[in-house]
């Protein structure tokens, strides 16, 4: 009965931490507004040599395709496991290319008051360090939460912005295409 007890006890960690990425553990499901959500899938942003973090996709259920993740207007949440000390501006910077690759000039002029609310939300933030969890969360009605190891910073209104946001990553001309496939469930 022990040992039956052992290996239930292994096989209920097994599935809350389903994934271990460069050395960390990624949860299977996380529980955001009035559901769990799923990892969608999983991995790593590099830039020249160096891998800045882990993106994790949570999704209501599995969806392979970034037009239908954009298009879900439903809770997801894109969580950043970071692998190196990174400042608000570089980590702005970056994502900031990677939004204006996928959007016209008139859009991005649209986009421009949610961004100022979200780079001011990180320059709150300032220094992150090798470790920190960045979690960008979208609720119906809410809008995009950015937390920081657990701690809600802010919110930026509006699906629209959420949906800009993600393009970054999932977008016809995302910062980095395995990662988009990665986060699409692709090998």
């Amino acid at each position: 009965m022990k040992k039956l007890t052992t290996l239930f006890l292994l096989c209920l960690t097994a599935q809350a931490f389903a994934l271990e990425v460069a050395g960390v553990k990624l949860a299977d499901s996380v529980r955001f507004g009035s559901r769990d959500l799923q990892l969608n899938g999983v991995g790593v942003r590099s830039k020249l040599f160096f891998d800045l973090y882990i993106a994790a996709l949570y999704l209501p259920g599995k969806i392979t395709s970034g037009a239908a993740v954009l298009a879900d207007g439903g809770e997801k949440r894109m969580a950043l496991h970071l692998l190196v000390d990174i400042g608000a501006e570089r980590l702005l910077s970056g994502l900031n290319n990677a939004i204006a690759a996928n959007h016209t000039p008139a859009e991005m002029s649209a986009l421009d008051a949610p961004f100022k609310e979200f780079s001011a939300i990180f320059h709150a933030i300032g220094e992150m360090k090798k470790g920190d969890v960045i979690t960008l969360d979208y609720l119906p009605g809410s809008g995009t939460q950015v937390g920081l190891n657990g701690a809600v910073k802010g919110t930026v209104g509006g699906a629209p912005f959420n949906s800009a946001l993600l393009k970054a990553w999932l977008g016809d001309k995302p910062a980095q295409v395995d990662l988009k496939q990665k986060l699409l469930g692709g090998p």
